[in-house]
């Protein structure tokens, strides 16, 4: 299992910057960020300087979308990226949420998130591709080469995902609702003609190592917020009593209004409807030996990296106890890569 961590570009950058530097030091292998370029600054600004600052970690946006810029603009800020620091980009994408809502937008469809990953894959990797009817390529890019990881839910994107995807993003740690998903994506990449070990599979999530649990939770409870938003329209479009789990539905029922200003934030009133299980189910929370035994379950479901979304007052502290402690049992226990 590799490990990364998910930071928001709040400013100043520096400290982001910092942060991604720390988390190399310590043995992390991926740096992610929020995309969200009104209520955060800027993120791939910040991963060039990430890249300059470091020497190993790859770095891409958790995730991006295929609305904020044009398809090519990403690929090519991918590809540039790549010739100046070395084949270190990857890019999760998905439908979109803040990015597109705060300025009053909607989620794109499915079909417009395949075609994105179409375009910015191949644009990515140096080869041609058609695109508003024409044949593009960039001539400068032949050595670049990106992975795209897609991020969502819901049974079609899920299936989306498998069939196209080069790596599978699950943003929470419940252990029984990323068999499912996983269970899915591997399905749909067999169906269609891929071999499914070929997807890498991430599992993301707030992990805040410590003993009072109230305190934890309530600092991390934004989470189940942030993920109720894709589930509600998960809910919209099956209901309540489809085939997608109960355990992921269920809890989005005491949802009412949420107010993207306050989106990714530890205290934000709009999360209150989180109920304390769905905050330990979805996160990681406790003892050090709380930690290891959740990734020793999400190991065996065949999760390939677990990233830590570090949007707590703990950032520091958790950040040193994974490198010092958790990182070196997994490694000891074979089951975390150098």
């Amino acid at each position: 299992m590799h490990f990364g961590v998910v930071l928001q570009t709040t400013p100043p950058a520096a400290r982001v910057v910092d942060l991604a530097k720390k988390a190399e030091t310590y043995g992390f292998h991926y740096v992610w960020t929020f995309d969200s370029h009104i209520l955060w600054e800027e993120p791939y600004v910040i991963h060039s300087q990430i890249l300059a600052n470091t020497r190993n970690v790859i770095v891409g946006p958790m995730v991006t979308n295929p609305a904020t810029r044009d398809w090519t603009v990403t690929a090519s800020t991918y590809a540039t990226m790549n010739e100046m620091y070395g084949n270190r980009t990857v890019c999760g994408i998905g439908r979109g949420d803040s990015a597109v809502r705060v300025t009053n937008g909607k989620p794109t469809t499915l079909a417009t998130m395949g075609q994105a990953i179409h375009v910015i894959r191949e644009l990515g990797n140096g080869r041609p591709v058609d695109y508003q009817g024409s044949t593009i390529t960039l001539p400068w890019a032949s050595r670049s080469e990106l992975e795209v990881w897609g991020a969502g839910y819901g049974p079609k994107a899920l299936k989306l995902i498998g069939e196209t995807c080069d790596g599978f993003i699950l943003q929470l740690a419940d252990p029984s609702i990323t068999e499912w998903t996983v269970s899915a994506v591997k399905a749909a990449a067999e169906q269609a003609g891929r071999d499914p070990d070929d997807i890498t599979i991430c599992v993301a999530a707030p992990a805040y190592v410590g003993d009072d649990l109230p305190r934890l939770r309530d600092q991390v409870r934004w989470f189940g917020g942030m993920v109720g938003n894709h589930v509600a329209d998960i809910v919209e479009r099956y209901g309540h009593d489809s085939h997608v789990p109960v355990a992921l539905t269920e809890y989005i029922k005491g949802r009412q209004e949420y107010d993207y200003n306050q989106h990714g934030q530890v205290g934000n009133e709009h999360a209150a409807f989180v109920p304390d299980e769905i905050v330990d189910r979805f996160c990681i929370l406790g003892p050090v030996e709380a930690h290891l035994e959740r990734l020793q379950e999400l190991s065996e479901l065949g999760v390939d990296q677990f990233s830590i979304y570090l949007q707590h007052d703990g950032k520091d502290h958790t950040l040193t106890a994974y490198g010092e402690r958790v990182l070196p049992a997994m490694l000891e226990q074979g089951l975390a890569k150098q």
